[in-house]
Formats: structure tokens, C-alpha cells, sequence
């Protein structure tokens, strides 16, 4: 049984309901909760104000690579306190910068050459979306109409004004409508909920070929096609099936289309690569990081660009065919230094190696819990996993969204030590690459007890 909280937690708790704004929370439910404060971290393990510890699930949401203080990550941030923590990229250059940037291109998909720096993965993306559209006007060959932009239903790619615009999720984005651009939308590879109604036994990827159907409709039309490659996240961590990508990759090239792979879920390894286009050997226009880029100590986002696109905004300044655009922490050191390092770890601990013997071992662990009467449907690729739940598994019967069983199952996690954070009733699992065998299995233990505890099933 759980201690009553401390004096010092119920304080933080008080301030925290008096004053703090959170992100997609109902800050009314947050108020009279009693909602867990972190003071400390180790590993995998996150640790509360009165001690209490907890595996950290989904790394932070998503972001948290190699484990909580991490001492080669720590040591570097200290090192560049030492020289400076700050200095702006417009008129400027960086030694931190520099150096991360050599190291990003070195192992980026081949023709990325150019990184342009940012803080969050929605300025990524904003970012290739104003590139997108910039090129097109400035190129050798200009093609001014080129103004739309493709992207799936179910997709996100952030939160900012563009990045919701290319966004497919209603519950997030229908509200705010009026303020965006209109976008072409082809159907998501939801196999598991096919939008076209088919099977996927033998429905010869139609989704794909609506994707493709898009393009050859809209030709000379259409600016860049933007896509989470292989799994698309906070739609429910929806697996695409294999050639998928690379099918949208080839119709983008038929049609002198911009791709634009938004990785900022799953790059730096998630997928089981340090990139997910790796798998089918897609090479995008423009690729968006952020996330695990520093390890998950810092805010920093990259947009990578081919030299075709870079060479599009050259000429003299008359002209106006600069980029403007940019950040106040652009290339921040701090963060910077923090990425060389996490890189540097990658190599050292042969990370991607190991990646691979826990997508082996997650996937057995989850084997049981994919027989769960009330569980629709596992999904995993590499270590991102999307667990569905569903009232009746024979009709793939969706359960009512009051009854909110995703955040049901995390609660009843968390009473086991296990913090996980549900899409809906799609139970997520994002683990760092640094638990272990043991924290695995209590990982998935606490997961499976907690959908039993539930669904009384």
C-alpha cells in the first residue's frame, strides 16, 4: 500500500494545481486528482517527490533514448556550461553546432546535406513545409502552382498552425480549422480499421494506391507529400504495412512531388534503425528530427534538406530568395552538445544492436497479451508498440470514449510502478533502450495485469 504523500509533495501539488497550465490534460480532472510529481530520475526509473519509482514507459513521452542521467550525456552539457551555454546561429556561428550537424548528415538517409535547426518537432515541420512551398517558386524551373500539400488521416505532426494544417486528427485539430490551409488527405494504412473497407489479405495496398491516384490527379499541383514513415504515432501507433513507404516514395518521384518523412517519433532508432525510411531504403527530400535527437535532455529539433532544395535559396540578396526564418535558440549549445554525446552512445554501446534484442523480447513478452479477449490488436515495430483495446474482439467493437479504458489500464499500471500514457484506448509502450530484461517483463506484466483489472477479462 502507498504511503500518504509528504508535507513537500502536497505542497508541489497544491502550487502545481494553483498555477501550471498542462498539455493535453482536462485541467479540471487534473485538479481534484492527485497527480504524480518528479524529482529524480535513474535509467529507466522515474522517481516522485516522496521516492517513489516508477519504469518509465514512454521515455518521457517518446524522447528519453538512453536512460535518465546518463553520464556521458550529463558530462558533455557540464563541459559546454564551462564555455557557453548559448550564442545565436543568425550572423553567427557555433562549435556545437558545426559538429553536430557534420554527424547528423553522416547518418541521415544519402542526399541529405544541409541542417537547419530548430526546437520542437512541430518547427521542423513547419520548417519543411515553408521550404516545400519556397523551392517550387524559386527553383531552376519554377512552378509557382505547386502550392498543395498531401498527408494521411491519422497523421500529426504537431501542434503549430502549419503542422496541424497537414494533420489528420480530428479530436486534436477539427476545432481549430478555420485557421488552417486546406491539404489534400489520403486514407492512412489503418489496417486494422481499413477507411476503404477492404482486407488486407488481398486489397493490393489500396490505400497506396489512393495516395498515388492523388498525385496523378492533382499534377503540377501538389508542393510535397509529408509523412510519419512505418508507424504513424499519436494517431494510435498505426504500423504500416511493408512496401507502403516505399510505393508513396515511388509515386512522389513519378510525379516530381517533394517528400517530406517526418522521423520525430521514429528516428534515432525507435524502428529498429537509426531512421524508419531506412527499412525500404526511401530517400526523403526533407527529413524532420527532434525528440531523441539529444538523448531526451533538451529541446532541439533539425530539419535536414537535400542540396537541390538548399540551392534554390542561393543568389544575391536583392533577389530575396533567403529563407526567413528562425529561432532565438537555433543550434542552442547546450542542446547541441547534448546530441554529439548521444550520438557518441550510439556507437559506444552499440545501441541499435541492442534495439534489437528488445524488440525480440517485447515481442514474445507481448504475445499473451495480443490473446487478451479485450485486446483488438498489437502492433509493434521496433520498440514502438500500440496495444488496442476493444469491447467485443470478434466485431472489432470500439468501447464508448467516456469510459476512457486506455487511462483506466495507465492508472492501474501506475499502482504497479509503471508510468505509460494511453492514445485513447490504444495503450502505448515507448521503453528507453537502456532497460533491462528484468524492467521489460514488469513493464509488460504491469500492462497485461492492468488490462485484466479493467476489462474484467
Amino acid at each position: 500500500m502507498t504511503p500518504p504523500p509528504s508535507d513537500f509533495t502536497r505542497r508541489l501539488r497544491d502550487a502545481d494545481k494553483a498555477h501550471l497550465w498542462h498539455p493535453f490534460t482536462q485541467m479540471a480532472e487534473w485538479v481534484a486528482g492527485d497527480p504524480v510529481v518528479i524529482a529524480a530520475g535513474e535509467r529507466e526509473f522515474l522517481i516522485d517527490s516522496d521516492g517513489n519509482r516508477y519504469i518509465d514507459g514512454v521515455s518521457s513521452l517518446w524522447c528519453n533514448v538512453h536512460g535518465h542521467r546518463r553520464p556521458e550525456i550529463d558530462e558533455a552539457v557540464r563541459q559546454q556550461l564551462d564555455r557557453i551555454a548559448h550564442s545565436t546561429l543568425l550572423g553567427l556561428a557555433s562549435v556545437p553546432s558545426i559538429e553536430l550537424a557534420e554527424r547528423l548528415v553522416g547518418i541521415a538517409p544519402a542526399g541529405l546535406t544541409r541542417v537547419f535547426y530548430s526546437d520542437a518537432g512541430a518547427t521542423a515541420v513547419e520548417i519543411a513545409l515553408k521550404m516545400a512551398f519556397q523551392y517550387w517558386k524559386q527553383c531552376a524551373t519554377p512552378q509557382p502552382g505547386r502550392t498543395k500539400f498531401v498527408s494521411l488521416t491519422h497523421g500529426y505532426h504537431g501542434d503549430t498552425i502549419g503542422a496541424v494544417s497537414v494533420g489528420g486528427i480530428d479530436l486534436f485539430h477539427g476545432l481549430y480549422r478555420p485557421l488552417l490551409f486546406p491539404t489534400l488527405q489520403a486514407p492512412s494504412p489503418y489496417c486494422y480499421r481499413c477507411p476503404l473497407q477492404m482486407r488486407r489479405e488481398d486489397c493490393g495496398m489500396a490505400c497506396a494506391a489512393k495516395m498515388e491516384a492523388i498525385l496523378a490527379e492533382h499534377a503540377g499541383e501538389v508542393a510535397a507529400v509529408i509523412v510519419e514513415p512505418l508507424v504513424q504515432g499519436a494517431g494510435g501507433m498505426i504500423t504500416q504495412p511493408a512496401g507502403y513507404l516505399r510505393r508513396v516514395a515511388d509515386a512522389c518521384r513519378r510525379h516530381d512531388v517533394l517528400l517530406i518523412c517526418d522521423e520525430v517519433a521514429t528516428g534515432f532508432g525507435r524502428t529498429g534503425r537509426m531512421f524508419a525510411c531506412e527499412h525500404e531504403g526511401v530517400q526523403p527530400d526533407l527529413l524532420c528530427v527532434a525528440k531523441g535527437i539529444t538523448g531526451g535532455y533538451l529541446p532541439l529539433a533539425a530539419t535536414l534538406a537535400t542540396e537541390r532544395l538548399y540551392e534554390a535559396f542561393l543568389g544575391d540578396y536583392s533577389q530575396y530568395r533567403t529563407f526567413f526564418h528562425g529561432h532565438t535558440y537555433t543550434g542552442n549549445a547546450l542542446a547541441c552538445a547534448a546530441g554529439i554525446a548521444s550520438l557518441d552512445v550510439f556507437e559506444k554501446d552499440g545501441v541499435l544492436g541492442r534495439i534489437a534484442q528488445l524488440e525480440s523480447l517485447l515481442r514474445e513478452r507481448l504475445a499473451a497479451v495480443a490473446r487478451m479477449p479485450h485486446v483488438g490488436e498489437v502492433r509493434q515495430r521496433g520498440l514502438m508498440v500500440g496495444i488496442e483495446l476493444v469491447a467485443d474482439r470478434a466485431m472489432r467493437q470500439a468501447y464508448p470514449a467516456a469510459e476512457r479504458r486506455g487511462g483506466q489500464v495507465c492508472l492501474a499500471a501506475r499502482k504497479r510502478g509503471v508510468w505509460i500514457r494511453p492514445l485513447g484506448d490504444v495503450i502505448v509502450l515507448m521503453p528507453p533502450y537502456c532497460i533491462s530484461d528484468e524492467s521489460l517483463a514488469r513493464l509488460v506484466a504491469a500492462v497485461e495485469q492492468g488490462i485484466a483489472e479493467v476489462t474484467g477479462a
